[in-house]
């Protein structure tokens, strides 16, 4: 996938057969063709709202680990992003089926759904800015990547407005921009030549751990 920056580039590559799994799930088919049931949709929705707030939170962490204003700027735009623009097609979706936002604030989460958010978390806190950014690069950009995806392929409108929202330039800016954000970051602090660096390696394995993480929660969304 071209366009989000030349280490995502690499970090997807890296992640091998991992990536291909999360972007291509078969629950990411089901809302292609359309054949996801409902109640499964919901239930992701639920559970993605949960996801979503603390991925918030990992990015307003990202404010506090910046070591430029603009990269504050850019973490804290995200997470604008994120709260205002993309929690609401969240709330939208699930109102239409009877759940109020306080419905879902007050859901209980799923196990997978602890475990990834609690692993972007911790990799901020135990790390610096570059462990938080690999961390969070799978869900910015593989979103960004299947709705492109899906936009071109699918077969059903049953689930178009989430395959817009994640196709649409709105959210395809925020792939780009963190996507530079990425670059700019690993060039500050590694180098021009980042993969020479002793702690490349470790970087990749925190985006693939993310990546299996991902495929962890289409798993459980088919779960219902």
């Amino acid at each position: 996938m071209t366009g989000y920056g030349d280490t995502f580039a690499e970090w997807r590559t890296a992640a091998g057969d991992h990536w291909s799994a999360y972007t291509r799930h078969a629950f990411v088919e089901g809302l292609r063709d359309g054949s996801l049931p409902p109640t499964a949709f919901l239930d992701y929705l639920v559970q993605d709202y949960l996801f979503l707030i603390h991925f918030s939170r990992a990015w307003a962490l990202a404010v506090t680990k910046a070591d430029t204003v603009d990269e504050m700027r850019l973490a804290a735009a995200t997470v604008n992003a994120l709260i205002n623009d993309e929690l609401a097609l969240h709330i939208r979706t699930c109102a239409k089926a009877g759940l109020s936002e306080t419905d879902l604030f007050t859901a209980q989460e799923k196990p997978q759904n602890i475990a990834y958010t609690r692993y972007v978390l911790d990799a901020g806190h135990s790390g610096d800015f570059l462990d938080l950014l690999a961390a969070l690069a799978p869900c910015v950009m593989g979103y960004g990547e299947i709705g492109t995806r899906l936009a071109s392929e699918k077969t059903s409108t049953t689930y178009a407005e989430w395959i817009g929202t994640y196709a649409g330039e709105e959210y395809q800016q925020v792939c780009r921009d963190v996507g530079g954000l990425i670059d700019t970051a690993i060039t500050r602090r590694l180098g021009d030549r980042p993969q020479n660096s002793p702690r490349w390696p470790h970087l990749c394995q925190r985006f693939t751990t993310a990546t299996r993480l991902e495929v962890g929660f289409w798993d459980m969304g088919l779960e219902t």
